[in-house]
């Protein structure tokens, strides 16, 4: 009876077109199965979202000839002639007067339909004052409430959105800003004196007409004047969803210099659709937004899938332990986008019992793998928190993977309409299932190119349309896939290749390890060998010597620590939760 009743709820999740439609039994009393003339009450059955996700798997196949391999979610229509705003603000009409976000330090909030009247105002402003299609606005600030207008206005006007690191050096900034090409920046005013300082290097000309600041400074326009405005002179644009660009991020820059992401309407639209596929927020939820608003993760999936699906999120602009909890706790946060290292700070820290997480029911971690080690270790902490990992990277808009089932290890499956293969890092040759090499992908959130680079564009797609990520990875037999590395850190060990990710896995599962990060050096016999960087756990006064024969009992001999262990005090990191490994290399 039960696997009659699973089979027939999954067949009520999709329509004739084969699109998947919101089921919900706990918000239920009974549920009767379409056609089928069976009443269940809530308390007759349990499914689990597992047993109904992987009822859906198995009804479309994931491998295709030639080992290509696609979701085993149906695929969904995609709009081609809608544009960011058009999606938003058509759900803040939906959801009106539901709170839409707010700043957890101020109180600041808007509801959905004080989001709308406000991106109305600021985009009718800013034409006023002659910006137009294809102009780019750079903005370098901290999450707060009033990024979210303004991108959404700068997408009303056909501007290009530009996110800036907010812990960016004037040097670093100067280097966005000349290279984006950018006629207006908006700041704070701690930040104010390093934009001002940026746009003084000669070495690296701009086009700045004009500088905003959230809130007060010398010798720059007030947001709030833009508020004010009477949104009459809101402009009519033609768009061109799949070529027009909206946002213009900036690679991490772990490797070189950041380079310019072109990401277009459709590509945003699509993704926001794509993953929220594999989503279960749903209107009225409280998520956290702590990630960094100019990172692509933190605008697609937090910002704009929250306000696809009519929840708050609330803004934290930076990691502050006691603040970062005492959110969690008092914002009753039950979906939260982490990092490997909050996931860490959160399993083992002492502070972490005096707040109540009761509300917390779901974290999804990105930007790094999360090791098994963690994952047990956070589980036992916290078994009523579903721990989930998802994948992507900024080129693809960002999302190309997301589990919903706690696959322990793995990213998940691919989101619908996405194709992804492994291929061998010296033949380039289609592997198949659990074979390690470099994931490459195809779908519909795949960047327009780099700006302004047109080799580098050219060296990430092949000539049949295929980006490369550059990350290591495999997938099994489900077609859920497990990313081991990026594919220009892994460590030449003799010809082999040593994963520094599977090494920082089992370090972190020592008690008395902090944080820890692997890198190669280069050793005379070798070529390279693995070396380790620790944290101590406060109190702890664990050796070199204890720590080598900790990996040495737990992996074969290539992967044995013969680049020593050398203890820091912390491990430097993006503010996505990339290890910064060029620095210690340094």
């Amino acid at each position: 009876m039960r696997s009659r009743v699973i089979k027939h709820l999954h067949q009520a999740m999709f329509n004739s077109q084969g699109l998947k439609t919101k089921l919900c039994l706990r918000n239920l009393s009974c549920f009767t199965l379409p056609s089928r003339g069976i009443q269940l009450n809530r308390h007759d059955i349990c499914l689990s979202r597992r047993e109904i996700s992987t009822t859906s798997s198995k009804c479309r196949k994931v491998l295709l000839p030639g080992n290509i391999v696609q979701s085993p979610m149906p695929e969904v229509d995609l709009p081609e002639t809608t544009t960011l705003h058009d999606l938003i603000l058509e759900k803040c009409d939906k959801f009106k007067n539901l709170p839409a976000l707010s700043d957890f330090l101020t109180g600041r909030s808007y509801t959905y339909a004080e989001l709308k009247d406000n991106i109305i105002r600021v985009a009718s402003a800013l034409s006023r004052r002659g910006y137009k299609k294809g102009d780019v606005i750079l903005v370098i600030s901290p999450n707060q409430i009033d990024f979210t207008v303004l991108q959404l206005a700068a997408s009303c006007l056909g501007c290009w959105l530009s996110g800036a690191n907010p812990s960016y050096t004037a040097d670093e900034l100067a280097r966005q800003i000349h290279h984006s090409e950018c006629k207006a920046i908006f700041t704070i005013d701690v930040l104010a004196n390093v934009v001002q300082e940026a746009l003084k290097k000669k070495e690296f000309p701009h086009n700045v007409q004009e500088l905003f600041v959230f809130g007060e400074s010398t010798g720059m326009h007030p947001f709030k004047t833009l508020l004010e405005d009477k949104g009459d002179a809101f402009p009519k644009v033609d768009f061109n969803p799949k070529d027009d660009v909206c946002v213009l991020p900036y690679s991490s820059g772990t490797t070189g210099f950041p380079k310019g992401v072109m990401l277009t309407h459709h590509n945003l639209v699509a993704n926001i659709i794509q993953v929220d596929k594999h989503n279960v927020q749903k209107e009225g939820d409280n998520i956290l937004c702590l990630l960094p608003l100019f990172h692509a993760y933190a605008q697609l999936f937090i910002q704009f899938g929250t306000l696809l699906n009519g929840g708050q999120f609330h803004n934290l602009p930076q990691f502050d332990p006691k603040t970062f909890l005492q959110c969690l706790q008092d914002r009753k946060i039950n979906n939260a986008s982490l990092v490997p290292p909050l996931i860490l700070f959160l399993t083992k820290h002492p502070m972490v019992d005096d707040f109540d997480l009761s509300n917390l029911t779901r974290i999804t971690s990105s930007a790094a793998p999360l090791g098994k080690e963690l994952t047990d270790g956070f589980k036992k902490r916290f078994p009523h928190i579903n721990l989930l990992q998802g994948y992507g990277l900024t080129e693809a808009s960002p999302g190309i993977n997301f589990d919903i089932d706690e696959n322990i290890g793995s990213v998940g499956p691919l989101v619908p309409n996405t194709f992804a293969k492994i291929v061998d890092l010296d033949t380039g040759k289609n592997l198949g299932p659990n074979q390690e090499g470099e994931m490459v992908v195809k779908g519909p959130q795949m960047m327009k190119g780099y700006f302004k680079n047109p080799e580098a564009t050219k060296a990430m797609f092949s000539e049949d349309g295929w980006m490369h990520t550059g990350d290591v990875a495999y997938y099994d037999e489900k077609g859920l896939f497990y990313i081991c590395d990026r594919l220009k850190e892994l460590i030449k060990v003799k010809g082999f290749q040593v994963a520094p990710a599977e090494l920082e896995a089992i370090l972190l599962g020592h008690p008395e390890i902090a944080d820890a990060c692997v890198i190669g050096v280069p050793d005379d016999k070798a070529g390279e060998v693995p070396k380790a960087f620790i944290v101590r756990k406060p109190d702890s006064d664990i050796t070199e010597q204890a720590i080598v024969k900790f990996i040495e009992e737990q992996v074969s001999d290539t992967k044995r620590l013969r680049g020593g262990v050398e203890f820091i005090k912390k491990i430097p990191k993006n503010p996505s939760g990339k290890i910064l490994r060029r620095i210690l290399r340094n």
